[in-house]
């Protein structure tokens, strides 16, 4: 599907790499985009969200390339939504949609697929005007409405049901994900945990250092479900390793709380593998994004080491970096053709081993 992407500068944070990473997403989704229609604005507009002229531009751009589709690199409001589609005559997507339509391709798992619906609910619930006639058909539609009840509160119904069912699935799954937890610190088995931007190389990195087979790609959100596996790393003994989803900047904040249970191994971990693209230019921004959202999480505390990945893209050689204290700061690494991996095993190993010392003693760097 051809697509026109949109982005206004508001005059805040890294306006060219944020409609690249649009773009980005775009192409997850399935969308191709052919064009970009930017502007530049002190605050949105209440109605078209661009205003009135950069709406006529927007046309015009759809009919000269034969495009169906305009996302937006900005949530809009449902009147905005509404009004955008009346003036294009054209569908339009804002990015919180453009997410959770990929997370919704994604999505492998039970809980992922429960906990991507339940954010989509949550999400479309405010754009009941669109019908909601495949929930009726779930359900067996004639006869369904109450006495008096229009369209617009069966539906609204409808989705308060179905969110409070997936919410009690997620509790049952969560409750699930707590017990195996619990064995495994029962067991002493040391927790660490991949975070980081999306696209950062966490699932060949993970694939790498513990030949899982887990899907890794060249793509945004390639993995969306947690995964664990055991490792051994001589005398520090068993460790349990989990990948988990990407970072992005402005996550959706219904994907925020509705993964909460997914990054639950992330908030439970006793040492995080920050890994970072060492080749992106905007690297410390996307640190700083994950940051953000560990402290959103409460995982602002656990100790962690940034991984600094793609070095064999980014100029840099493998190596262990150290702060003032000698705490382990960076590795820097290649996931994709193995340089440097010993080196993080042996930083692991080590941060293993003096976690288990009184008071807790660690040689990894807090967050």
């Amino acid at each position: 599907m051809r697509a026109v992407l949109v982005g206004v500068d508001f005059g805040k944070g890294d306006f060219f790499a944020s409609l690249e990473e649009l773009g980005l997403l775009s192409k997850s989704a399935g969308a191709e985009p052919v064009a970009a229609v930017t502007g530049k604005r002190a605050s949105p507009d209440v109605s078209l969200f661009v205003g009135t002229g950069k709406a006529d531009q927007i046309a015009d751009t759809l009919a000269d390339l034969d495009a169906e589709l305009v996302i937006f690199n900005h949530p809009l409001s449902p009147a905005q939504q509404r009004n955008l589609e009346r003036h294009l005559k054209a569908r339009v997507v804002d990015r919180t949609s453009l997410i959770l339509d990929i997370f919704a391709q994604r999505a492998q798992s039970h809980e992922g697929k429960v906990q991507v619906e339940l954010a989509q609910l949550q999400h479309l619930a405010t754009r009941l005007v669109r019908g909601w006639t495949h929930l009726e058909r779930q359900k067996g539609g004639i006869g369904l409405r109450g006495p008096g009840e229009t369209q617009l509160e069966t539906d609204r119904r409808l989705i308060g049901e179905r969110v409070k069912m997936l919410r009690a699935k997620l509790e049952k799954l969560q409750r699930q994900r707590l017990t195996q937890r619990r064995a495994r610190q029962r067991s002493e088995t040391f927790s660490v945990s991949l975070v980081g931007y999306t696209n950062a190389g966490k699932s060949t990195l993970f694939n790498h250092m513990t030949k899982a087979g887990v899907y890794a790609a060249d793509q945004l959100f390639a993995t969306l479900d947690t995964t664990s596996r055991r490792m051994h790393l001589g005398e520090a003994g068993n460790i349990v390793l989990s990948d988990t989803v990407g970072f992005i900047r402005e996550l959706p904040t219904q994907l925020v709380a509705a993964f909460r249970a997914t990054l639950e191994e992330t908030i439970h971990a006793d040492l995080l593998l920050h890994v970072v693209d060492a080749a992106s230019p905007v690297r410390d921004e996307q640190i700083a994004q994950v940051n953000e959202v560990l402290a959103e999480i409460s995982a602002d505390h656990i100790p962690q080491i940034l991984v600094w990945n793609k070095i064999d893209l980014g100029g840099h050689s493998p190596g262990v970096e150290y702060d003032e204290y000698d705490k382990i700061l960076r590795v820097f690494v290649s996931a994709r053709i193995g340089e440097g991996i010993d080196l993080l095993r042996s930083a692991i190993a080590t941060c293993a081993q003096l976690a288990h010392r009184p008071r807790n003693t660690t040689a990894c760097s807090d967050s």
